[in-house]
């Protein structure tokens, strides 16, 4: 039988994970424009702010946002997530350096957390029904 959807706990996943992904957010777009400001080409340095995102994210997602009797935070959830955030990274990686290559850094750099946030969607329904599951 199939289960009918818990909307109580589609709000508090929802707010939990967007509570998480602004603070994910404002970490990744600060490296990324620190180090692209810097030199760093734009490539790198979105991989590198992601990963200093994805560090908080995965740990906060998996102990606060989607904790319950059936999930878990371990190397499964983990293996899960980092296919999850190579192919969001994939998407943002080839965006922001597209952005860039057209009409330039400052432009990737506003561009970037709209593109973000529009890869967090895929995300929260990767991780709710599939990366923190047991």
């Amino acid at each position: 039988m199939r289960r009918r959807p818990n909307h109580s706990s589609l709000a508090r996943h929802g707010s939990r994970y967007i509570a998480v992904g602004a603070v994910q957010l404002l970490v990744d777009w600060a490296v990324f424009v620190a180090l692209s400001a810097a030199g760093v080409l734009v490539e790198p340095a979105n991989i590198v702010g992601r990963i200093s995102g994805a560090a908080i994210g995965f740990w906060a997602n998996g102990r606060f946002t989607f904790a319950s009797d059936d999930t878990a935070l371990g190397g499964r959830q983990f293996a899960r997530f980092a296919v999850m955030w190579l192919a969001t990274t994939a998407i943002s990686t080839w965006a922001v350096g597209h952005i860039d290559d057209t009409v330039g850094l400052k432009w990737a750099w506003l561009a970037k957390p709209a593109i973000d946030v529009a890869v967090s969607a895929i995300g929260f329904v990767l991780s709710r029904h599939w990366v923190y599951r047991r």
